[in-house]
């Protein structure tokens, strides 16, 4: 079908040493199957078949995908929220205190419903939100009354503009990785910096829910990275990692739901193991307290 992408080789760094993981079930909307690939070459995960630009769209539409929909429905979701209040500050700080300014130019790709450029127009940054679903941009004006631009412009942009770019769990979902990676390096000034999130496959909990792992999220999430992988890529393109930050939050959420799509796959009911998941999220942020490459997702602080 053309409306699925089949790779031969890694769609980062070309290598055809491939080998197959393990097939993963899409919980969020189709309940398709999709195969998870591994390259031998930088450890680069990706979705095979996965469906191209013009047929992804349907699979981001569910009332329960947050980012999207900004939805409070059931006690996650409720959990979700009242943790994003303490990350926005901490990201917002984070951005501040690498860049060194109090204000400046920032371009955050993959705004979702703008909680984000919000936080940080609140803190008097002049901010640039693009986002690819419609229906995110709608929710984002009505929340907080912002006019954010459809993705497509980034192509669009002065070189040398921002001070810092930031994709909070966004690159997994982009499918012109290398158009993308070498646009923001161009828009980026000279000493600005680029924070880039992503889930990682190398983490405790991911190990111990494999298939069911949530934050593999098929096939909205094509790519699936590992630190080794982050680092060959920016490589790739002339950037360099000057930090890896954790993200402590994530193994609980990850792992709650982690263990609700296990139960759902052994004929459980699907329910989320509370006890469990906090034992197995805690145990992932000890283990990545020895390596913060090990987190269950890591911000990448990254350089020309």
């Amino acid at each position: 079908m053309t409306d699925l992408i089949h790779y031969t080789s890694c769609p980062a760094c070309a290598s055809t040493a491939l080998k197959n993981v393990f097939q993963v079930k899409d919980h969020t909307v189709s309940g398709e199957t999709f195969t998870i690939l591994e390259c031998g070459n930088c450890t680069l995960r990706f979705t095979q078949d996965v469906p191209a630009v013009n047929a992804i769209a349907p699979y981001y539409k569910s009332d329960n995908y947050i980012s999207h929909t900004n939805t409070a429905s059931g006690l996650i979701n409720r959990l979700y929220h009242i943790v994003r209040k303490r990350t926005l500050s901490s990201k917002r700080k984070l951005v501040q205190r690498v860049t060194g300014l109090e204000r400046g130019m920032l371009l955050d790709v993959g705004s979702g419903t703008g909680s984000f450029v919000n936080e940080m127009r609140q803190h008097r940054w002049d901010v640039l939100g693009l986002e690819p679903d419609a229906d995110a941009r709608k929710v984002s004006k009505e929340l907080y009354g912002l006019e954010m631009s459809d993705t497509s412009q980034l192509f669009n942009l002065p070189a040398a503009h921002f001070d810092a770019i930031t994709l909070w769990h966004v690159l997994e979902h982009v499918h012109d990785l290398h158009d993308y990676l070498q646009q923001l390096k161009t828009v980026l000034r000279e000493n600005g910096k680029l924070f880039i999130a992503v889930p990682n496959y190398t983490s405790h909990d991911a190990e111990v829910y494999a298939e069911n792992w949530a934050a593999s999220d098929l096939p909205r999430h094509l790519y699936h990275f590992s630190p080794r992988s982050v680092e060959q890529l920016m490589a790739k393109h002339g950037l360099k990692i000057s930090q890896y930050l954790p993200m402590w939050y994530d193994s609980f959420y990850i792992s709650l739901m982690s263990s609700k799509y296990r139960n759902e796959g052994k004929g459980r009911p699907a329910k989320s193991d509370w006890i469990f998941s906090f034992w197995n999220g805690l145990r992932s942020n000890w283990k990545a307290m020895a390596d913060r490459k090990r987190c269950s997702s890591v911000i990448y602080v990254i350089t020309k």
